[in-house]
């Protein structure tokens, strides 16, 4: 009996040594067991490689749904891919009253396209930088403060888009001394007022806001820009002016301001466009793509300009 088992056991690992034998030659060169294998691989792979997306764009995703509207540097971030591509001089002629906001918005843009050679802004009245574009001015992007003045130079320009709106306040010193409280006081004896000129889209809509109110007003002087008259206030050449509400919010406290009724039928829109013309029509387009982008409506919310 002993042998006998002997005789078995031996039998059992011959035949345990003959299925490794030939499992062995099924898994180095036989078909079957190299598919599974080079398909268990290409799985992994796929696993880990999908899994490197997922996460990336699970991961990006989530940052974008937590952090709300786009900053300007997210803007920035969002352009990188175009650095390269954009280089040249991008010069932008701008309604006076989007200084705060679009200086801003140069520094970003720079940051985004360091080739690109982006002078100083050059802001005054829109109806002064029509004439300048009129008369050949090398601009490649027009941002005007109106409809109106964009209308000058509507054979001129191309991708014409609103970006934002903006009302009227009446400026005073800090504490409001002469105790202006409405239109009507801006016309009251020993009350010193400065206008924008009539041409200038801030000058329309207070000739505007005004004559809805019934007030004639014989102002000291109309300027040919806001910040002119902004300006006048803040230095206590006058006791009022009439500028928009972003101009106030971006005096630093040095005037502060006063809200009229009237000024909700004078809301101006600002449009913003490439010049046809323009020597770097990508820069251009660009920077509109900024202005208008939701990193760019932030800024432009920042100091009180309404969407369009």
């Amino acid at each position: 009996m002993r042998i006998v088992s002997r005789a078995r056991m031996s039998a059992a690992v011959g035949l345990i040594a003959a299925a490794a034998v030939v499992l062995g030659g099924c898994s180095s060169g036989g078909t079957g067991g190299g598919g599974a294998a080079g398909s268990s691989s290409e799985l992994s792979g796929s696993s880990s490689g999908s899994g490197g997306s997922s996460g990336a764009a699970g991961s990006s995703g989530s940052a974008g749904s937590s952090a709300g509207p786009s900053s300007p540097a997210d803007t920035s971030a969002s352009n990188t891919s175009a650095t390269d591509a954009l280089s040249g001089t991008l010069n932008v002629f701008a309604a006076a009253s989007l200084k705060a906001t679009f200086d801003q918005l140069r520094t970003t843009f720079l940051a985004a396209h360091p080739k690109v050679d982006f002078p100083p802004i050059t802001y005054d009245g829109s109806s002064t930088l029509v004439t300048e574009i009129q008369g050949g001015a090398p601009a490649d992007v027009f941002a005007s403060a109106d409809e109106k003045n964009m209308d000058k130079v509507a054979d001129l320009v191309t991708g014409r888009v609103d970006f934002a709106t903006n009302t009227l306040q009446i400026a005073v010193a800090p504490g409001n001394p002469k105790h202006v409280e409405s239109l009507a006081d801006l016309a009251k004896p020993g009350v010193i007022t400065v206008v924008c000129a009539p041409a200038v889209p801030c000058g329309t809509a207070s000739q505007k806001a005004l004559a809805k109110a019934g007030v004639t007003l014989k102002p000291a002087s109309e300027e040919q820009n806001v910040t002119a008259v902004l300006t006048k206030v803040e230095t206590g050449d006058a006791d009022a002016g009439l500028v928009y509400r972003t101009d106030v919010n971006s005096a630093a406290g040095k005037v502060m301001g006063v809200d009229f009724p009237e000024a909700s039928e004078a809301v101006n829109t600002y449009p913003i466009a490439v010049l046809k013309d323009s020597k770097n029509a990508a820069a251009a387009q660009a920077f509109v793509d900024l202005v208008t982008s939701p990193g760019g409506q932030q800024v432009l919310a920042g100091v009180g300009f309404g969407r369009p």
